[in-house]
């Protein structure tokens, strides 16, 4: 397979000339996939937060680092994932064919970019974190290096071999775990120097959110997930299950928001994340209408990053109010 494909790029898909300026910067924009970059900044800002509001002294650039270090190891994580999905012939679709939130990037399907040279920026962008994380380990304590090892090499072997737990069915689970208690917990000790119930129950709404994020994405991929091997969830049950693990993941992310806030585990004002219900209510029936036509699906696919977005958002609204509230 792999001798395959490479004669796919030489031959069907020669890599076009450098290109220059604008155009070079909106290739690798697209090829780092910014738009889901958020979902590592938000839980990393929350972390941060959630120790203030317990009565710790905020460090500035540890907090700032912290912010820059998820939000580096998540393009590595983007970089890797695009080309090991093209290299097993999972993203072989060009622009128009595709829906622009799902699957890869397709620069390297339209020979914009070298798959060689996504991985040398993605090793670059991990070697910043890792540099990172060693440093808020020796300052902060050993904890901190854990957790970043635990994160980065989740980002790493979601689909370089021989791990590969991105094609295993494991993938859900594992963002479910690193974009929620991984990042809010981590980030929160870097300002506490131990850990909290609070940022933990906290961390399982984003963490959730990530999981329908992951699993709406999966869904208009299904067939060349198939064709690929990579077995996630939705490739090994269906559309029609994904589309049950999705809503089971909002139902999860909401109802832990709305019980833990009556309860007292969270703030009264972490309910300002209910503000994202319009938009999960519109990807839901999106997705419902259309959910065997991939480039139909693409407004659920953004209502979904709009939620997330706007949940982590009104979380952060709550913490920074109770933050300055006295």
């Amino acid at each position: 397979m792999a001798m395959k494909i490479k004669k796919f790029n030489q031959v069907t898909e020669p890599v076009r000339p450098a290109q220059s300026g604008t155009r070079a910067w909106k290739i690798w924009g697209r090829a780092l996939r910014l738009h889901f970059v958020l979902p590592s900044i938000i839980p990393a800002f929350l972390g941060g937060l959630i120790a203030g509001v317990h009565g710790y002294n905020l460090h500035l650039p540890h907090f700032a680092l912290v912010v820059i270090g998820v939000a580096l190891n998540h393009l590595g994580l983007n970089l890797v994932d695009d080309v090991l999905d093209y290299r097993h012939a999972v993203d072989l679709k060009k622009g128009g064919e595709k829906n622009f939130f799902t699957g890869g990037s397709g620069v390297l399907t339209e020979g914009l970019v070298k798959d060689t040279h996504m991985l040398g920026l993605a090793a670059v962008f991990f070697a910043l974190t890792a540099l990172i994380g060693v440093y808020l380990a020796c300052a902060c304590g050993w904890p901190v290096f854990a957790v970043g090892v635990f994160g980065m090499a989740s980002s790493i072997f979601y689909t370089a071999p021989p791990v590969r737990f991105g094609y295993r069915g494991f993938g859900e689970a594992a963002l479910l775990i690193n974009f929620g208690p991984v990042i809010v917990l981590g980030a929160y000790f870097v300002q506490a120097g131990t850990f909290a119930a609070e940022p933990l129950v906290a961390s399982l709404v984003p963490g959730f959110m990530m999981w329908s994020m992951i699993v709406i994405n999966e869904i208009p991929d299904y067939e060349a997930d198939r064709r690929g091997g990579k077995l996630n969830l939705v490739a090994r049950f269906g559309r029609r299950t994904g589309a049950v693990l999705y809503a089971a993941g909002l139902a999860a992310a909401y109802g832990t928001l709305v019980v833990a806030a009556l309860a007292g585990l969270l703030p009264p004002l972490a309910l300002l994340g209910l503000a994202s219900l319009p938009f999960a209510f519109k990807s839901f029936v999106v997705m419902r209408r259309h959910l065997n036509d991939p480039l139909a699906l693409a407004p659920a696919n953004l209502a979904m990053i709009k939620v997330h977005f706007v949940t982590g958002a009104g979380l952060i609204t709550a913490y920074i109010i109770e933050l300055y509230r006295f």
